[in-house]
């Protein structure tokens, strides 16, 4: 559908700077690629593994969106403006992550359980930063009521744009999208929305654009991660592709073997539902100890047809 923006969700693990920069070069760049979430240290400013997700000459090519994660301000603050030496004009807050060890702590949808924190969290980022921020959101922490309240709250202030999973943490990834929630923020938000949520096939994007036909901007993760060209019909062959651009970037990169095969089974445990009665490979992939068989593993569900997706 035309006139709409893409985005790839950040996915810890999966979506690394090797993985964003080989979809953009096999499929159509998407309009941004989110980096998975970093949390600010009272010490230093970045770890080695996070430094390298976001120097810009690790991301060329794409518009790469660095997600901070955090209930503190004053860490937000001091990690945006060294994002912003860097060259970065656009920071994204998560609120949405639902993970336990997250949430506990009160940050990602764990601080949408306190309001009143997160109001002069806003207040003081806004005023302190000269930078596009923008936020990805759940409903809520335990209930979806809760939302009207945090609705409020972000239609107080510029967002370059509201990314809504229209689910609650307790919900994680189970139950479907509550969507009326969605419908409420389209006819209530001041600030300009993005979509995300289960958002897997051809067939769910096209019901989905039905329904919101004015909507413009859409976020997907998990759809994309197991069908890496949802968003334009590719080839057996551009997977391929994909798929060893991904594993000689790793390679390149000088990570050790265990390493490598720890990254790319992640990939599999979704990927695998792409080929047609390929579903027994799966625990093939995941036994696999050295390169060499995995390859060859690989090579044979190649073998199989792909879904229509």
């Amino acid at each position: 559908m035309k006139n709409i923006k893409y985005y790839f969700a950040p996915m810890e693990g999966i979506t690394t700077f090797t993985y964003r920069v080989a979809h953009a070069k096999v499929y159509k760049p998407l309009d941004k690629y989110f980096i998975p979430f970093i949390e600010p240290h009272e010490k230093r400013d970045f770890k080695n593994k996070e430094l390298q997700e976001i120097l810009p000459e690790n991301n060329e090519g794409i518009y790469a969106v660095p997600q901070i994660l955090t209930n503190r301000a004053e860490g937000f603050i001091k990690v945006a403006l060294a994002l912003q030496k860097l060259g970065y004009q656009e920071i994204n807050l998560n609120v949405g992550c639902p993970s336990k060890t997250v949430s506990s702590k009160y940050k990602g949808a764990g601080f949408l359980a306190r309001p009143q924190e997160l109001l002069h969290f806003l207040e003081e980022i806004f005023t302190a930063l000269d930078l596009k921020i923008s936020i990805k959101t759940r409903i809520g922490r335990d209930n979806p009521e809760e939302f009207y309240q945090i609705l409020e709250i972000y239609n107080k202030f510029p967002l370059e744009e509201l990314i809504i999973h229209p689910r609650i943490q307790t919900d994680y990834y189970k139950n479907t999208p509550r969507m009326e929630y969605y419908q409420e923020a389209i006819e209530k938000s001041t600030n300009p929305l993005c979509y995300n949520g289960d958002l897997f096939t051809s067939n769910i994007l096209q019901e989905f654009y039905n329904h919101f036909p004015e909507e413009r901007r859409l976020m997907l993760g998990r759809g994309l991660i197991l069908n890496p060209s949802l968003l334009c019909h590719g080839t057996k062959e551009q997977l391929q592709e994909f798929h060893e651009l991904l594993l000689q970037g790793y390679l390149s990169r000088g990570m050790e073997e265990n390493n490598i095969l720890y990254k790319m089974k992640e990939l599999w445990f979704y990927q695998i539902h792409l080929f047609q009665g390929a579903e027994k490979y799966e625990k093939k992939i995941k036994k696999t100890q050295k390169l060499i068989e995995y390859r060859r593993i690989v090579e044979e569900v190649f073998d199989y047809s792909i879904v229509d997706w």
